[in-house]
């Protein structure tokens, strides 16, 4: 009997593995690509049971067990094409093909996305890996010089420098031409502070046909960015780091010790009728100038900022899910320790993006993002400076190289000296501290009811915190002129914060009219609806104080801020900023041949009055693809797809502060009227309730190729985009008032755009891509409504207070000055009188001076054409670009950027002060005005000549004009040609075989080497043509002013995934 039961139970427990067996196989196989690579990470699923799913190991391999309902295995992998295949055998081998990346890649735009090859609009791409491949702090650096027509401009040095964005040229005048940024459907105020390791793409729209469903704020382009999200497949870790160096990348060259001592000894003579006491008062006499023959002195520009920079990043970012839920999380942290003494600049980032779907048709997203940065030590010269005395580049060239105590600061020295500091003690008395702090949340819930119909609700909030504590000491331009008498010279502080609460809500419904049409049919339709509001609320508190012990420095004022003499406290709460918006978006595509898109928003915005609150914006655009067309036939074999593009639209501009439309009151106990202090005053501009929408319309011709089975791929662009209803911030001087914003004016911005993409190789062991583009952009103000122009000054200390013009005709960045005919010659006059101690002019010859200095025109002095300004200089390019090296060999990867700008002057406000003592003794210049460069009235026995003979021979090789000339006189000869080439970016990278890695479970190693701003090729005189100091407006573009130095960086980093 037990037998029996023995025999049945071993029979039944056969029966039953062999039935299991039969229900559930076992596949096998190993994954390559189509040269043979073994491909690990590959993802493989049931088609029938999703949840049912693995990845290939190192070698390639995988191993899955699949039920009974299991037919087929979906293989998928990133940037190659998802397979489908039928399961015949327990062992399936696949070799993955290369996708159509070009062609099928996926472009973000306006609350969608859609492939590249159905595109109607021009938009530029970069995806992330290409990101991450340059380690940056900004991602913006990320970008420069690879797309057409976005001009990238890094205003100066500093580590946490404002980068400026144009995307082609921009049509306000007076307004900011920045793009709006949106970050995972968020729009925000700057994207500087978001970390490249994030980055899966950025996506840059620049017709109206992309930019248009943005309505009011996309006038200026706009630039999308989407973050990382989480992958299904097993839980997977990358960290990144590295650690480099910087050094000042170029100094500019002064006189040496004896010449800046000769030229000290001739202006005491000349400004003290041959007097040299202000000379001997600490250099001694004349006659022992050899004493300082060999004396190197101080080189204050590399005291300053000639130290070792450094710089750490390093970045975590942890991934993994299921179908059902799946997660990205995110870690990055960044510290640079700048080149400038006393200035440095910390970032950290967290964020986390979690998607949720518990059911086939729901799918909830939710992220965090905080951002927490610290910057100390003031820039050079930041929009918020007093006053441009306060710089503290300039002092590191004019200060003098002797290091002879309080030189100039004696009483009867102050007005010579010209306020000349110390430069460590401008550095100290210039002390800035900045901290920010943003927090974005933001979640959404997508849910599809019925097939091909999806609802979405997006929600988020954003919260923005920023501190600016700000120290001016004893030496400082704002403590001796500011305060009040008593205060005067003494130590102060102004302490600024700003808070900013962002809220939005935008609902959408997609309908796709495949199932209404046919699965099968050619013809494709979707309709787009959407509402969104955005509400925003911007709180400001200043806090003024004077009067400061004399002895105090930033840290003892910061710490005691209430122990100053005087106090003001100034609050504003700006109106709330609301915008209630409704737009749709229709597509229509017949076989991919021909596809149409319209869209339509309005945006009704708090920011005007009745009558005037909404804007509509309607745009449309048709594509062609003639590659399709059957009288393309023969071009098959090489040409992949030509398509056209057409587009029209119109975008809109509310850019301009809450506030405007009635009058505004400013919260202050500083404000005397009729001798009472009062508590609220008007505000300095005047209101205007009849402002309405600034309007661009854009006409947009593209033309998109891909050949050679895609390797050689770009487009080309035409538009002409004008913008109307300009608003405009226009000067009613004698009002009360010192401004009122006005719609007024028209301008036009036409240009041509080139992007190029060559892969030239690309097989195992080696691989070559080449990039280019450029962009032509002509900037035309149209007109100025009732005027012909106005002027705009500068303000750092020219003479000409209106050095820019705005006028009809004329474009946004023309400079406004004197023409130079070089300088007075002997034979420029009749001779010297000596009793009225005067030259006298020969009849015809133009007397420059008499514009700034009747009678004190000599040889050696300037000399102008005539005396009437007229436009020197245009600070806009005529075509800026770059190109791009990306190359591997095997192991190795090398990548070069170069970027590039082309026809644009800048106003090198530095070599006019540098090279100019009229008024200033004790200062330095630059070695254009060296001994044996400059006129000189000084005889080698250390007389003063005005005789003719003598200055003919004294000067018979000099070019330069005297020193001791007019003052900060803007002239053609300060407009210098701006155009430049630079190696932006080199880097060598490593990747170590996986063969190797994989015993330590890391799927990925990589090593490499990056130099930043390796050479640039230019004309200019200047530490760097790529600048621009004067940001207080749009008017002042391409002047340099005590910019604060670029750096030359060398880093050294390491990417692991695990």
């Amino acid at each position: 009997m037990n037998k029996l039961v023995k025999c049945f139970l071993l029979f039944l427990g056969l029966f039953l593995w062999l039935n299991l067996y039969a229900q559930n196989r076992t596949i096998t196989g190993r994954i390559t690509d189509s040269s043979g690579e073994l491909l690990p990470g590959v993802t493989i699923y049931v088609k029938e049971n999703r949840s049912i799913g693995t990845i290939t190991d190192f070698d390639g391999n995988y191993s899955i067990t699949v039920p009974k309902e299991g037919k087929n295995l979906v293989f998928s992998y990133v940037g190659m094409e998802t397979q489908e295949v039928t399961i015949k055998s327990s062992v399936i081998n696949v070799v993955m093909k290369e996708e159509d990346s070009v062609l099928e890649e996926l472009v973000v735009i306006g609350y969608g996305t859609v492939r590249r090859k159905d595109l109607t609009g021009s938009v530029a791409s970069v995806q992330g890996d290409a990101i991450q491949a340059i380690p940056v702090a900004n991602i913006t650096e990320a970008i420069t010089g690879k797309l057409a027509g976005v001009q990238i401009t890094t205003t100066e040095g500093s580590p946490d420098a404002e980068v400026k964005i144009r995307v082609r040229g921009g049509g306000s005048i007076t307004q900011d031409n920045s793009p709006l940024y949106i970050v995972d459907g968020f729009p925000v105020n700057s994207i500087s502070d978001i970390p490249s390791s994030e980055i899966e793409s950025i996506d840059v729209l620049k017709d109206a046909s992309s930019t248009a469903i943005y309505g009011s704020r996309g006038a200026n382009g706009v630039i999308i960015i989407t973050t990382k999200s989480g992958k299904e497949g097993k839980f997977s870790a990358s960290y990144s780091a590295y650690i480099g160096m910087k050094k000042i990348a170029k100094t500019l060259d002064v006189l040496t010790v004896p010449d800046y001592l000769k030229w000290q000894y001739e202006y005491a003579m000349l400004k003290n009728n041959n007097n040299p006491e202000t000379y001997e008062r600490y250099f001694g006499v004349y006659q022992d100038m050899d004493l300082y023959e060999n004396l190197k002195g101080n080189d204050w520009q590399d005291l300053v900022f000639g130290r070792t920079g450094n710089v750490f990043n390093h970045n975590l970012n942890l991934s993994g899910g299921t179908e059902k839920f799946s997660y990205v999380f995110n870690y990055a942290h960044i510290r640079d320790k700048a080149i400038m003494k006393g200035s440095d600049f910390r970032r950290d980032n967290l964020s986390l993006k979690v998607k949720h779907k518990p059911f086939s048709s729901l799918t909830f997203d939710y992220s965090i993002r905080y951002s927490d940065a610290k910057i100390n030590g003031g820039g050079m010269n930041e929009q918020s400076e007093k006053s441009s005395a306060d710089s503290r580049m300039k002092h590191t060239v004019i200060y003098t190289p002797l290091p002879i105590e309080n030189i100039g600061s004696a009483d009867e020295d102050e007005i010579n000296s010209g306020e000349l500091v110390k430069p460590f003690i401008a550095i100290e008395d210039n002390e800035r501290v900045q901290k920010r702090r943003t927090i974005n949340f933001a979640g959404s819930a997508t849910w599809k009811p019925i097939k091909n119909l999806t609802l979405k609700t997006e929600l988020g909030l954003d919260y923005y915190d920023a501190k600016d504590d700000r120290f001016y000491g004893t030496s400082t331009y704002y403590v001796k002129n500011t305060p009040s008498s008593e205060n005067q010279g003494l130590p102060a502080i102004i302490l600024a914060n700003e808070e900013r609460k962002t809220f939005r809500n935008a609902n959408t419904l997609n309908y796709d009219f495949k199932g209404l049409l046919g699965e099968n049919s050619n013809h494709s339709a979707s309709l787009l609806l959407g509402h969104e509001i955005y509400i925003r609320k911007t709180e400001k508190l200043t806090t003024t104080a004077h009067g400061f012990p004399e002895s105090w420095k930033a840290s003892d004022a910061f710490a005691h801020s209430t122990q100053s003499a005087a106090h003001s406290i100034d609050n504003y709460l700006s109106p709330d900023d609301k915008m209630v918006s409704f737009f749709t978006r229709a597509n229509y595509d017949f076989k991919s041949k021909y596809i149409l898109t319209a869209t339509f928003r309005a945006d009704g915005s708090s920011r005007f009055g009745k009558g005037n609150y909404w804007g509509y914006f309607p745009s449309a655009a048709i594509a062609w693809r003639i590659s399709s067309e059957d009288f393309m036939e023969s071009t098959e074999n090489w040409l992949d797809d030509l398509k056209l593009r057409i587009s029209y639209g119109t975008a809109g501009n509310n850019n301009i502060p809450t506030g405007q439309i009635r009058q505004e009151f400013l919260s202050s106990t500083t404000t005397w009227i009729d001798g009472i202090t009062n508590y609220w005053s008007t505000g300095k501009n005047f209101f205007n309730k009849d402002l309405k929408w600034e309007t661009t319309h854009t006409r947009n011709l593209g033309i998109d190729f891909a050949l050679f089975k895609s390797k050689l791929n770009g487009s080309i662009e035409f538009y002409l985009n004008t913008t109307k209803d300009l608003l405009n911030l226009f000067p009613i001087p004698g009002s009360g008032y010192d401004y009122q914003y006005r719609n007024m004016g028209e301008t036009q911005n036409k240009g041509v755009e080139i992007q190029l993409n060559y892969n030239v190789v690309n097989n195992k062991d080696f691989g070559l891509d080449l990039g280019f583009n450029i962009g032509f952009n002509k900037n035309k103000i149209k007109n100025l409504g009732a005027l012909d122009h106005y002027f705009e000054s500068s303000t750092w200390t020219s003479e000409i207070t209106d050095d820019f013009i705005i006028s009809s005709g004329g474009s946004v960045g023309e400079m406004y000055g004197y023409k130079l005919a070089g300088r007075y010659e002997l034979s420029d006059f009749e001779e010297y009188n000596e009793t009225a101690n005067k030259w006298v002019l020969k009849e015809g010859v133009y007397d420059g001076s008499g514009l700034v200095v009747p009678g004190n025109v000599r040889p050696g002095d300037m000399k102008l054409v005539d005396g009437k300004k007229t436009v020197i200089g245009d600070a806009n390019p005529l075509h800026t670009g770059g190109f791009t090296i990306n190359s591997r060999f095997k192991g190795f990867d090398l990548s070069a950027v170069f970027n590039w700008s082309y026809g644009n002057d800048i106003y090198n406000a530095n070599k006019i002060e540098y090279t100019t003592t009229s008024k200033y003794q004790y200062r330095n210049m630059i070695d254009i005005m060296a001994g044996g460069k400059r006129w000189t009235n000084l005889m080698p026995d250390g007389t003063i000549t005005n005789d003719a003979v003598e200055l003919a021979k004294l000067n018979e090789n000099t070019t330069m004009w005297s020193p001791y000339t007019r003052t900060h006189l803007f002239t053609d000869w300060a407009v210098e040609d701006g155009s430049f080439l630079r190696l932006n970016t080199l880097t060598l990278g490593y990747t170590v075989p996986s063969s190797l890695t994989k015993k330590f479970y890391v799927s990925n190693l990589r090593f490499y080497a990056t130099a930043y701003n390796v050479f640039c090729i230019t004309s200019y005189s200047g530490f760097d043509p790529e600048v621009s100091t004067r940001r207080k407006t749009n008017l002042t573009p391409g002047v340099d002013y005590s910019a604060y130095p670029k750096s030359r960086q060398f880093l050294f980093g390491l990417n692991v995934t695990f």
